[in-house]
Order: C-alpha cells, then structure tokens, then sequence
C-alpha cells in the first residue's frame, strides 16, 4: 500500500504556521519559544500582494529587517523558501513597502542561491548593520507553495525531530484493498523511518484528529475485541512459525514504536500540534502492556463507494449553506456560504485554519491542510457574508462559529477566504498518465485498463473530446485545470503504446476521473483510427474565470424598433430572427430587446481566445476581425424552458475596457493588436453595438425568462462553469419589456431558483 501524503514537511524541519493572513503584525495565536535556531519570517508593508513585501525575521523574540546592500536574486530565492513559496521573481530596495521598525537583523546578505536556510548565508553578523530602515530589502515570490505550507506570512521554523507524514496500514489481508484505507494501525513516518504509536491513553479526539489528516470527515469505535483476537493468534503463531499462517500473522505483528503518550484536543489540524512524546534512540522498552494504536475512519459518500463500504442512510439535511469554488484540485477554492437564499463570499480578517478546518469537514474532507487569504482562489461576486469568523475547530457547520456580519466598507473580495483540505488517498492518479509531451502538464492521454495481473496502458479516441473531458484528465492527474482538450496528438507520438482501449467519452466536468465519465465500454467505436486522433491535454495551475455584471443587464435593457435598411451588416452575420430573411427589406422594421454586457474575469488566469490572430476571421462588413465566432448566447425561454428567440455576439473585440484600481490593461483591439480579459479587468459591450440584442419581432406577449450564456461552447478553459449563465425574470405586453431579478446561475439557493421560475403569470404566459 502507498503511503498517504497527508502534509509534507520541508528538508530542513518542520514548518508550523501561524496565520496572520497578510497582516504586517505578529500573530496573537500562541507563539513557541523560539529555540537558538529558531527563527520566525513574514512579509510586511503595504501596498502589496500575498505574495511579496518587506521581508522581516523574528530572532530572540524580536522582529527586525534586512538592508539591501549586496542584495541578489539568489538571497531572495533563499528567503522565499523560508516564507513557504518556490522561489522568487524579483526583489526590491529603498523599503518600496515602506520602511520597517526595530532591528535590522542582515547586513552585506550574500547568498548562492541553493542554502536550505538564510542562517546558511554569508552576511555581517547578526544585528550588525550600518543602514537606515530607508534601506529594508524586499521580495517577490513565485505565487505557488511548498508543498506541506499553510498560506500565512509568519512561518516557524524548528529544528527538531517531528511527524512528517501519517498512514494507516490493514492489520490483515495481503491482497489488494480498495482504497481509500479507512481503518488500520496508524503509523507515523519519522526521520528514520515509518514507526507505531502506542496505544496507552489514547482517545477518540486521536482518533479524530489523524482521520482528519487522513482526508475523512470523522471517525467511528474501532471493533476492539477483533484485534484483542488478532494479537492472541499472533502470540499463538510465533511458537509455530513454520505455518504459513504463523509466519504471516507473526511478521503483520511485529512493532516499531517511535511515539507514545499522545493527547489531542480534537481540534489540531496535524498530529505535531498535539501533545505526544518520541521514544528514545536507548528506550528498550517500548509500549509495555500497550498495542499499536488503531484507528476506524468514516468515508464521505464521494468516498465510500471506492472504498466498498456499504452507503448508510443518512438521516434528511437541510439544504448545504457552504461551497467551494474556483478551485483546481478537489477539497479546495473560494469558501462561499448561504444566506437569504444568496451565495456570497468571506472575508479573510482572522480567517484561520481552525474555521478551513470546520469548512472542510462540513463539505466531507478532513481537516483543513491550508488557510488561504487575499483571494487566492479567485474573487467571487456580490455579497460578503462573514467576517472576523472564530471557530474553536468543534463546530458541525461555520455558521455556529461567531462571525461579524459586515457591510461593503468593511470587506472587498480582494480578501475573499479559501481553503485546501486533506483528501482520502484514491490512488486514481496512477491509472492515468501522460506521455510525449514538452512538460509534465502536456501530453497524450494514456490510461490503465485490465484485472490484477493484467494491467497494460492504452490511449482515448479524440472523437468528441474536448474542455470538460480534458478538465477531468487534468484533476486525475493532480494537474489543475486544462487548458486545452486536443483531439489529435501525432506530434506527441510517443511510440509505444498505440492500442486505442476508450472511446466516447462524455464528461461534465466535476468528475474526479475518467472512468466515472460515460463512455463506450468495452466496445470501442472511433471514427478516425489511429494512435495520431487520440485524446491529449495541456493543464494548468490557473485559469480564468468570466462572470457577467447581472445589475448592468438589468438596467440597461430596453426595446429598440430598428429599420431594416440600418441591419443589413447584422443579416450578414446572422443576429436577426430567421422570419427577417422574408421580410420585406429593405422597409419595414425589427423589434430588438437591447442590453449592455459587462463581462469580468475573476480567475487567476488571463482569458484569451483558443484561436491566435492568424487564424481570426476579417467580417468585411463591420470591418472588424472575429476571434472567437461564438461567444455568448443570448436567450428568450419560456418557463418550461422552450427558446423562443435567440441572439449570439461573436468576440470581435475581446479588450480590456476598464481595471481595477491596482490593475494595468494589456490587452487592446486597436490596430490588430492582442485580445484577451486580463485578470481584474472587465470589457464592456455596449448596448448600442451591432449584435449587441435578441430579436423579439415574433415574441407574443407574456412572461419569459432572459437567459446569457458566455463562452457556451466551453472553447476556452475557465476554473468554474457554473457562473457563465446569469438569468433575468423579464415581462413583455407588446410595447413594453420589464426586466428584473436578474443574477448570475448559481447565486441562488435551489429554493430561491424554484421561486424564480415560478412567480405570478409564468405559468400561462398571462400578463398579471
């Protein structure tokens, strides 16, 4: 059995965090005395980003920071790793962020680049410096994490023996077990080696704090008697080891001890936040009258299926009141809550991992691994329904943690909360790979078929493979998102494997992998042979992500009666009714219900076209290019849904028409230039454009629903779908139209959906 990554440690100690969510002043949680080489980073001073500011170190208790002589790239890359990022893009002198107070801790800093620790450095001496705080050194990180690193800006570094990582492993059966593993003796891998806890003294709040870890949402009773039986029959095979069952049971029961005496509180996020003690090197007697500690997890309904445990009736829950969005891997995004039939986000103020941690098992994951600040999930859009959200880690939903429910001068969605949790360990990223690609996150999609014994990889028919398909391959992975979902792959010949053994595959895109998408089976159907149309992907960690200003539509809605002598260059690109084409032009009229569009992106990706400009299309009539032939739909339905008018605009101009505050444009239309929605930027597609309408000559009078629709077709990648629809309740007598209620698809509770498609007069379509 695979061991279960559950929070990997970094190679020179753990890294505990306490989380001050971007605040340039030490956090008020409980600090561990900082040992001889215990030292403490954050990044501080304003205006910046999560992910770069003044660097300060905490040594002896006191907060200082590092002057900017001699400074590199190098000393950055070495204290970007200490603050739990990658490495770093840049760095900066003459306190950009402001100067510091206190200390200046590092003088002359001379780094290579490669230290595992800035106390590796060559420097001045600590404390001895001749610079002013208009001298303070700062750094711009890589926005991605070390793995195992909680997004804070504070991180503790201890240099001593810690739990790195924790698995369970079946006391019985030899053969393979579905996954995930929900019950076993816990072992906790050491610096040596993976080791046992004794069981002496331990507690359900253990329990729940390794299944959290684990990925599961709680624990249950572990059948004691069982493995009372189990250790008498091992005691019983050691004096007949010569039997197959002797030797077996004998070797299964051999111990290694390396932790006792474990007292959790129930509410730790990992097993080195409790209180335990590590046996030492000359302690010959380990656990006396003890056992290993065994542990019974219990599956989430996503997991329980894979694991083969028998679905219990769950007793009637009211309707989910939290979600996650936007995020690339399962168990992670954008934590938004329920409120008045409303979705809206959180603020980040003293968002922690304790209240990441009650949201995570509320959603059926384990505790919480991340507690993620300044919006690095996305931002959402509309309200903010908490703030200052204090949880103890016991609470069965964040809405009995207390909170402060805010107005819009407290909070932006700049500072919209998030969350990455432990997940179950499925192994389902091993019957996928990719092969032939310039990177790891491009390549032929290969998958594993067959029975134990039998296994042997094969490739997926390109037919009808696209975004959403290509979505799902990227999350098996462990990739993110997809890019793009490409249907043939010659150039990624990676010669060996040819045999095509999926087909058909239809995916919606929350699948967690292939195989719970529909396809063929084993009867494999494709219309083009050959390993050169196989399916293939390019993920990503980002992506973008539109959503539509529903408040814009709806005050910007009216009916325009246009003469047909004025539409002709809308004709042509087929934004009219299909009864325009009889009528008599080039008198008469159209009645055209205009809107203006304000489309965001909200993602952490730009949004661009799939096509590049050697490929756009020239429309002589508006003389403009298209760079994406269908980009919205626009809809009239009636309440059972049937369309009875249509429009579509095509992305002729795909600009950035205004940005926020701390935002630049890059992207322009003029003179053939580049096209593309930069993150935090909107484009504007004003009502008084060609196409910029849905024709409703031939709509009776009655009561409808106005439906928008952005990028339909699914032609570029984006980190949420959900949100591409925004629905308006809309009346029309004949002369006039009343648009209302409008909002973005999912922005309502199902109840608050089920009133919308039903108020007053829908039902026959009547005006009331």
């Amino acid at each position: 059995m695979g061991p279960v990554s559950v929070w990997q440690w970094s190679l020179w100690g753990l890294l505990l965090c306490s989380l001050c969510l971007g605040s340039p002043t030490p956090s008020t949680a409980p600090e561990k005395r900082a040992g001889s080489q215990g030292l403490r980073f954050r990044l501080a001073g304003f205006p910046r980003k999560p992910f770069e500011g003044r660097v300060e170190i905490q040594r002896a208790g006191e907060w200082g920071t590092i002057c900017d002589d001699d400074f590199t790239l190098q000393a950055a890359h070495v204290l970007c790793r200490e603050l739990g990022f990658t490495e770093a893009t840049g760095w900066t002198h003459s306190a950009k962020y402001g100067p510091g107070t206190g200390r200046i801790w590092l003088d002359n800093l001379s780094c290579s680049g490669t230290e595992r620790s800035v106390t590796e450095c060559a420097s001045r001496g600590w404390g001895n410096s001749d610079c002013t705080h208009d001298e303070d050194a700062g750094v711009i990180c890589k926005d991605e994490r070390l793995p195992g690193f909680s997004d804070s800006n504070v991180i503790e570094v201890e240099h001593q023996l810690q739990v790195e990582e924790v698995r369970l492993r079946p006391a019985v059966g030899r053969g393979r077990r579905p996954l995930p593993v929900t019950e076993g003796l816990v072992e906790v891998r050491l610096p040596d080696g993976w080791s046992q806890v004794c069981d002496k003294g331990w507690s359900a709040h253990n329990s729940h704090v390794i299944c959290g870890m684990l990925g599961f949402p709680s624990e249950k009773r572990v059948n004691v008697a069982f493995y009372r039986k189990l250790r008498k029959r091992a005691a019983k095979a050691s004096a007949r080891r010569s039997k197959p069952l002797g030797r077996l049971l004998a070797q299964r029961q051999q111990h290694s001890f390396g932790l006792h005496g474990v007292a959790c509180v129930g509410t730790e996020a990992h097993l080195s936040l409790c209180s335990l003690e590590f046996y030492r090197a000359n302690d010959t007697a380990r656990c006396p009258g003890g056992a290993p500690a065994v542990v019974s997890c219990v599956p989430s309904p996503l997991y329980a299926a894979s694991s083969g445990q028998k679905k219990q009736q769950s007793k009637p829950q009211g309707e989910v009141r939290v979600r996650l969005k936007g995020g690339a891997h399962p168990g992670e995004g954008r934590v938004e809550v329920l409120k008045a039939g409303t979705w809206g986000t959180v603020c980040d103020r003293k968002w922690d991992v304790q209240a990441a941690s009650v949201v995570c098992r509320e959603l059926g994951f384990g505790s919480a691994r991340e507690a993620l600040s300044g919006a690095r999930m996305g931002q959402g859009m509309g309200a903010i329904h908490l703030s200052e959200v204090r949880c103890s880690g016991q609470e069965l939903s964040l809405w009995k943690c207390p909170h402060k429910n805010i107005t819009a001068e407290d909070c932006s969605h700049s500072q919209d909360a998030g969350v990455r949790c432990n997940l179950p360990y499925t192994g389902v990223e091993t019957k996928i790979r990719l092969s032939g690609g310039r990177s790891r996150h491009e390549g032929r999609v290969e998958v594993q078929i067959g029975g134990p014994g039998s296994f042997h990889w094969g490739l997926i028919c390109g037919d009808d493979w696209g975004t959403l398909e290509a979505m799902v391959a990227c999350r098996q992975l462990g990739l993110g998102y997809a890019n793009h979902g490409l249907q043939e792959t010659w150039y990624w010949d990676s010669g060996n494997v040819t045999e095509v053994v999926m087909s058909g595959v239809r995916c919606t895109g929350t699948e967690l992998s292939l195989d719970q998408c529909a396809h063929h089976g084993t009867h494999v159907t494709c219309r083009r042979t050959g390993s050169r149309f196989t399916a293939g992907v390019i993920c990503s960690e980002t992506a973008s992500d539109l959503l539509l200003h529903s408040a814009l539509v709806q005050e910007t809605a009216y009916i325009e009666d246009r003469p047909l002598h004025m539409l002709y260059c809308a004709a042509e690109e087929n934004c009219l009714a299909s009864s325009a084409r009889s009528a008599n032009w080039p008198y008469g009229h159209r009645r055209l219900l205009r809107f203006s569009s304000q489309i965001h992106n909200l993602g952490r990706a730009d949004f661009r076209p799939k096509a590049g400009r050697h490929s756009w299309v020239w429309h002589e009539c508006h003389g403009h290019y298209h760079s994406m032939d269908i980009f919205t739909h626009y809809d009239i339905l009636t309440p059972n849904g049937t369309k009875v008018a249509e429009g579509h605009k095509a992305s002729f101009c795909l600009e950035d028409t205004e940005c926020q505050e701390d935002v630049s444009k890059r992207y322009e239309c003029a003179n053939f230039g580049e096209q593309g929605i930069t993150v935090g930027c909107w484009d504007l597609y004003r009502h008084d454009i060609d196409c910029q309408w849905i024709d409703i000559t031939d709509v009776k009078p009655g009561n409808y629903i106005l439906q928008v629709v952005i990028n339909p077709n699914f032609e570029v990648a984006e980190s949420d779908f959900t949100n591409n629809a925004m629905k308006c309740n809309c009346k029309y007598d004949g002369h006039r139209i009343w648009v209302h209620n409008c909002h973005i698809g999912d922005a309502f509770s199902e109840e608050a959906n089920r009133r919308f498609e039903r108020y007053p007069g829908q039902t026959s379509n009547q005006i009331i």
